[in-house]
C-alpha cells in the first residue's frame, strides 16, 4: 500500500483542512459525549430495555458474492446473532469505498452525527490529525471497564501506536505477521559450480563474482548476478546491514521516516552501503537498469527468465502461485531458488526492518453515544473462537485443522467459499489470519501457498524475522515527516542512484552533493525535530 503526493496544495489538500476544521467544532459541539455520559447511556439503554443501534464501518470492495451486500451476508449475520441480539444492541455496517478511504471518512467525521461509531483508516496522519482536533474518545477507562479481552489481545507493544501525548485514541489492529524481507539464490547455479550457499556478505560478493565469470545458467552473457530495482524490498536488506551499533539517541533522532518506512539515512554506515552498492555497479555485478525499476517489473521479468542469481524480496513473494518461481520453473524446468540469509553486519547478523505490529487504527468519534457498545463489540471480537470463526468460518466446510492450522478446504462450494469473502475488512482487530502464536501465524501463510514450495515459503518467512529492526515510535507526530517526507522519499531514491550509478572516482563527490540537497530540502527540518521531540521525551 503507493501514490505520488507532488503538488501536495491542491484543491484536494484545502477540502481536507476545511473538513478537519469542521470535525473540531463537530467534536466540540459535542463534547457532552464524554466517556461518563457514553457509560450512563449505555446503562440507561440497558436498563430500559431499548436497543442500542452501534454503527461500524465496513470497507466496501464492490466484491460481494450473488446473494450478499456488504452490509448483508454471512459474517453480518454471524455478528448480530452472536453480539448484537445476546446483548440487545442493532448492528450496523456503514459501507465506505477501500479506493475512498480517508475523503468518505472525513466527510463522516465533519458531519458530527452521521459518523458510525467505530471507524478506521491505515493513515496514521489521518489519525493523529484527529487526535490532534480533538475529534476522538478517549478510550484508555472504556479499555480498562469493558475491553480486558481486547486488551489482552492486543498488547502493550501495538496500543502503543494508538496513544497520543499518552492517551488511547485508537486500538491499532495486531498485525499477525512482522516479517517483511528475504533473499533468494539459484541453488541450481551453486550446485553447478560447486559452491556453497554464502553466510556472509563478503561469501556473496565472492559468489556473485563466480556466476558473472562462469554464468552457470548459460544466459548468453545476459547474466545479472545481484537482481535490483528501485525499491525497499530489493535494497533495504542491503543498506540496513551496513548500518553500524547505534545508540537510543542516535536511533530515533537520526533515522528518518519517509512515508511508512523508516531510512537510515544518517545512521553510521549509510554511506558505507552506498560504496559497496557502487561497486557492485561498476563491477557489472547488479542489475544495469534498476534505476528505471520502481514497480519491480523488470526484476520480475528477469528472475523468470532465469537471468539472475540473487536478489532480495518482500520474503515470500517468489512462491505464489503463477509467481516469479512458477514461471522460472516453467522456463527453466530445472531451475531451483533458495531462500537465505546473508547480508552480515559487523555484529554478524543479518539485519532488515520489520513491520510495525499495527493495521488500521480503529477510532470511536469524540460525537459518538454508543461508545461503551463500541468497546464491547471489539473485546467480543477478541474473545473466545469469535476471531478465529470470522476469519475462517465453519470447521469441516470451509477448512480442517492441522496443527492447530486451519487449512481451507479448495473443494468447498462456491456458496461456502463466499460466507467469509470479506473477512479482512470484518474481522478488524487482526491484519492477519491470528491462531495464537507467531509461528502458527506463519504456517498459516505456508499452507495457503502451492505445496511445491512451502518449504521454502516456511524458510523465508523464518528469515523475514530474525534479526528485525523495529520501527522508531514518537508518541506523537513528526509535523516536518508528513511536510517533506513525500519529497524526500524521492530524494532518496536520488541518492541510491545517483552514488551507485557514479564512477568510483566520484563516488564521494557525488554522495556530498545529493546529501546536501536532501539535508536543505527537509532532511535537517526531520533531524531537528526528532532531536527535539527525544529531548523532550526523555525530561
Amino acid at each position: 500500500m503507493k501514490q505520488s503526493r507532488k503538488g501536495r496544495k491542491t484543491a484536494g489538500t484545502l477540502l481536507t483542512a476545511t473538513l478537519v476544521g469542521t470535525m473540531l467544532l463537530s467534536a466540540c459541539s459535542n463534547s457532552g459525549g464524554s466517556e461518563k455520559a457514553n457509560e450512563s447511556t449505555g446503562g440507561d439503554k440497558a436498563s430500559s430495555g431499548k436497543a442500542s443501534t452501534l454503527k461500524v464501518e465496513v470497507f466496501d470492495r464492490g466484491n460481494s458474492p450473488a446473494g450478499s451486500t456488504i452490509t448483508n451476508n454471512y459474517l453480518t449475520k454471524l455478528v448480530q446473532d452472536k453480539f448484537g441480539t445476546p446483548n440487545n444492541i442493532n448492528v450496523q455496517f456503514v459501507p465506505i469505498p477501500r479506493s475512498e478511504e480517508v475523503q468518505k471518512l472525513n466527510v463522516l467525521m465533519a458531519s458530527g452525527s452521521d459518523v458510525p461509531d467505530i471507524v478506521f483508516t491505515y493513515d496514521s496522519g489521518t489519525f493523529y490529525r484527529y487526535a490532534q482536533q480533538g475529534g476522538l474518545t478517549d478510550l484508555g477507562e472504556l479499555l480498562d471497564q469493558y475491553g480486558p479481552n481486547l486488551k489482552k489481545f492486543l498488547g502493550e507493544e501495538t496500543l502503543a501506536y494508538g496513544q497520543y501525548q499518552g492517551k488511547q485514541f485508537a486500538l491499532p489492529a495486531k498485525r499477525s505477521h512482522l516479517g517483511k524481507y528475504s533473499s533468494f539464490i539459484r541453488q541450481d547455479w551453486l550446485d553447478k559450480l560447486n559452491l556453497p550457499v554464502p553466510t556472509t556478505t563478503d561469501e556473496l560478493y565472492n559468489t556473485l563474482k563466480a556466476f558473472k565469470e562462469k554464468d552457470p545458467g548459460q544466459t548468453g552473457g545476459k547474466v545479472i548476478p545481484l537482481g535490483m530495482a528501485l525499491a525497499p524490498a530489493q535494497f533495504e536488506p542491503l543498506i540496513w546491514s551496513f548500518i553500524k551499533p547505534v545508540t537510543e539517541e542516535q536511533r530515533y533522532t537520526l533515522t528518518q521516516q519517509l512515508g511508512s518506512n523508516d531510512y537510515p539515512v544518517l545512521l553510521p554506515g549509510f554511506k558505507d552501503a552506498l560504496q559497496f552498492m557502487n561497486k557492485l555497479y561498476n563491477e557489472g555485478l547488479m542489475s544495469a537498469d534498476f534505476s528505471l525499476d520502481e514497480d519491480k517489473k523488470k526484476l520480475g521479468e528477469d528472475a523468470a527468465k532465469g537471468l539472475i542469481g540473487f536478489y532480495s524480496e518482500d520474503d515470500m513473494n517468489p512462491f505464489y502461485a503463477d509467481g516469479t518461481y512458477a514461471m522460472l520453473q516453467k522456463n527453466i524446468p530445472d531451475a531451483k531458488l533458495s531462500a537465505i540469509d546473508v547480508y552480515t553486519n559487523s555484529e554478524g547478523k543479518h539485519p532488515k526492518p520489520e513491520y510495525a505490529p499495527i493495521g488500521m487504527y480503529l477510532m470511536i468519534p469524540k460525537s459518538s453515544k454508543n461508545a461503551v457498545e463500541a468497546v464491547k463489540y471489539l473485546d467480543w471480537m477478541a474473545s473466545g473462537n469469535n476471531l478465529f470463526d470470522m476469519q475462517n468460518g465453519v470447521e469441516g466446510e470451509n477448512y480442517t485443522l492441522q496443527n492447530g492450522v486451519p487449512i481451507v478446504k479448495t473443494d468447498a462450494s462456491d456458496d461456502v467459499k463466499n460466507r467469509i469473502y470479506n473477512w479482512g475488512d470484518m474481522a478488524i482487530i487482526s491484519n492477519g489470519k491470528q491462531l495464537g502464536d507467531a509461528d502458527k501465524n506463519v504456517e498459516a501463510y505456508v499452507y495457503g501457498m502451492p505445496e511445491a514450495y512451502q518449504d521454502e515459503t516456511r524458510k523465508a518467512l523464518t528469515i523475514s524475522r530474525s534479526d528485525t529492526i523495529k520501527p522508531v515510535l514518537f508518541d506523537h507526530p513528526i509535523e516536518a515527516q508528513a511536510k517533506y517526507g513525500t519529497a524526500l522519499r524521492d530524494k532518496l531514491n536520488e541518492i541510491i542512484v545517483k552514488t551507485t550509478m557514479a564512477k568510483p572516482d566520484q563516488f564521494e563527490s557525488t554522495y556530498d552533493s545529493v546529501m546536501k540537497d536532501y539535508m536543505a530540502n527537509g532532511g535537517q527540518a526531520i533531524l531537528d525535530e526528532r532531536t527535539k521531540a527525544y529531548a523532550e521525551m526523555k525530561k
